[in-house]
């Protein structure tokens, strides 16, 4: 009888277990309103960058990656770090979209890891926020998916996939280690978060590989930095997160950032100057059908998908900023000269 009991919690425990796996959906639900698109700019100049961030901390605590947020040219965090919180519900107006932007300034970052901590400022009340979990239960096979901005798709884009491989040191870094998914990752989608089956931020999508040494395209090898190095960066910055105990752990690496490999990228990265988009164009008015429905409607028959131009938007937010700069200096100086 003894058995029979102990088997049967057993068995009601692997139960619960299997319960807290979440649908898509359902982690996309309790994950997004944490996820912020992050877009950094040059005080003059219409070229920036573009990426993805995860609020950690409900007083406005960022995380995101530092190529998102340094300067190429300068080595240096742009002058400029504009975050925008998700809207109710995402239209596919990139104007209504990104209609709720916050200042930020930088806190901390770390080019080899490629890890940068923001912190938003005049925000009010608690912010939505993600879990940033422990990434040592993940195993190769266990599901994943990917929240993020991909460029040429639409803001905060949900990607399914699994954990492919598992990579330490990656790209010779000390202590930068790695999951590799084939979770649709592209450029927009650095700095997002990579999260579990249980809704739980994993890791930080960190780079993309697309072109071999030979030009041969590469798809599906994406690559998302684990969240336990990420945590212990952060209490290297005095960040601790709760659950968390503050320890002292191992310094992160202090080399300079390499290059990576041929064929690897940064999910996203600096900018040029965009070029005009063409004119969306209308979805085509749906015809009256004879009769209801019965099967799903072929692909080719729905309207064209609202897609947005990372370099448009980067571009004219920066064009915009130097605009108000400009206008703040030419009142200024009336001012003074009256």
């Amino acid at each position: 009888m003894r058995y029979c009991i102990v088997l049967l919690v057993l068995c009601l425990s692997g139960s619960i277990a299997e319960a807290k796996e979440l649908s898509p959906r359902e982690i996309y639900e309790q994950a997004s309103p944490a996820v912020v698109m992050v877009m950094g700019h040059p005080d003059r100049g219409k070229s920036g960058s573009g990426g993805t961030g995860s609020i950690i901390q409900a007083d406005g605590l960022v995380l995101t990656n530092a190529h998102v947020v340094i300067e190429e040219r300068t080595g240096k965090p742009y002058p400029r770090l504009s975050v925008f919180l998700k809207p109710a519900r995402v239209s596919g107006d990139s104007k209504a979209d990104l209609s709720r932007m916050v200042r930020a300034r930088m806190v901390a970052y770390s080019s080899p890891l490629d890890l940068a901590l923001l912190k938003l400022d005049g925000t009010a009340g608690p912010l939505p926020t993600i879990d940033l979990s422990d990434s040592d239960r993940t195993r190769i096979g266990d599901r994943v998916v990917a929240i993020g901005h991909p460029e040429q798709g639409g803001l905060w884009t949900l990607t399914t996939g699994v954990i492919s491989a598992e990579v330490d040191n990656f790209n010779g870094v000390q202590g930068k280690h790695v999951f590799q998914t084939e979770t649709g990752l592209n450029r927009g989608n650095s700095g997002g978060p990579l999260v579990d089956g249980e809704g739980h931020m994993i890791g930080v999508n960190t780079a993309i590989a697309r072109v071999a040494p030979d030009g041969l395209p590469i798809t599906g090898i994406s690559f998302s930095l684990k969240s336990t190095v990420a945590k212990q960066w952060l209490r290297e910055q005095g960040i601790v997160l709760a659950g968390q105990v503050a320890a002292p752990s191992t310094p992160a690496p202090t080399r300079a950032a390499t290059e990576a490999p041929a064929g690897q990228q940064p999910a996203t990265g600096p900018l040029a100057v965009p070029s005009p988009a063409p004119a969306p164009v209308p979805p085509p008015k749906a015809a009256v059908p004879a009769k209801p429905a019965v099967s799903p409607t072929p692909a080719e028959s729905l309207p064209p998908a609202r897609a947005y131009n990372l370099d448009e938007l980067v571009g004219d937010r920066a064009k915009a900023e130097a605009d108000l700069e400009g206008m703040i200096s030419e009142m200024r100086g009336r001012m003074k000269g009256q």
